[in-house]
């Protein structure tokens, strides 16, 4: 059966409902039986095959006795699960935007990042990751938290079917220093690496190109085989996922705007090697 609904909200919240219940240990079949539903259709829900309605979710989380802060998270997820583009404007746990991150990046067939700012978070060395964690006004514990999940989230770029990554990025992610000139140079041997993956492109638009529509902001393209494409958009305390047509067909034509203006792969190659010295 194929998603009944494939917004972004509706796979996040598959995606968060299964974690919820194996992390807690409880199998399929016994968590239906404690809510008397039957498993096909919390197999449904946890698939996106069907979504599940608001009350149904509220049931689920007082079987697995969730606390308070996980059950507002998850009702606040569950109203917005079919609305075209969800906002996610506070993501202090992991899901349900991170959930939603890793539901996309795991089912993808193709991944566009552009960045003007930062190293893709799937392509960042640990120290690097976590110089940025560190200062992002959150917790040690979540910073923690969030640094397992972000290195767990590149074994999709490894394997026997790794998804195809091509990642732009605004020269200026590589002059400036994060974590010191140890842990930066570190970072850019790391993208020369990544870069030789036969599926990963990575580019560089350098820093002369001037004024071009990409400065106003990064954002990820994600692309599957038989599902329609979102767009996400990371901010300060918001996160953004667009799933309109008009929405993704805007940043399609960003995304073409950028390639035009990026280096070769061996011109960024011979950029990244220069700014390693």
């Amino acid at each position: 059966m194929k998603p009944t609904s494939a917004s972004p909200g509706a796979r996040a919240l598959a995606a968060s409902l299964r974690e919820l219940r194996t992390t807690r240990g409880k199998g399929l079949r016994e968590l239906a039986r404690m809510v008397r539903i039957l498993p096909q259709l919390v197999s449904a829900w946890e698939k996106g095959q069907r979504v599940a309605s608001p009350e149904d979710v509220a049931r689920l989380l007082g079987a697995l006795q969730v606390d308070d802060a996980t059950y507002d998270r998850m009702m606040r997820l569950a109203r917005r699960a079919k609305d075209d583009n969800w906002l996610d404007s506070n993501p202090s746990d992991l899901p349900p935007v991170l959930s939603g991150i890793l539901e996309y990046e795991r089912t993808a067939s193709r991944i566009f990042n552009w960045e003007v700012a930062i190293v893709p978070g799937l392509l960042q060395t640990a120290d690097y990751a976590r110089e940025l964690l560190s200062n992002s006004q959150i917790t040690l514990e979540q910073a923690d938290h969030r640094l397992v999940a972000r290195l767990g989230r590149q074994r999709i770029l490894h394997g026997r079917d790794p998804v195809r990554f091509s990642a732009i990025i605004d020269e200026a992610v590589i002059r400036r220093e994060i974590g010191g000139p140890g842990s930066m140079s570190d970072q850019i041997d790391h993208l020369l690496r990544m870069a030789d993956l036969a599926n990963v492109t990575l580019r560089i638009v350098p820093g002369d190109v001037g004024y071009h529509p990409g400065l106003a902001g990064s954002f990820v393209l994600y692309e599957f085989a038989a599902l329609s494409p979102i767009v996400y958009l990371e901010h300060h305390h918001a996160s953004s996922f667009l799933h309109d047509n008009e929405g993704v067909g805007r940043y399609r034509a960003l995304a073409k705007l950028v390639d035009q203006e990026a280096l070769s792969e061996a011109d960024t190659r011979a950029l990244l090697r220069d700014a390693a010295r």
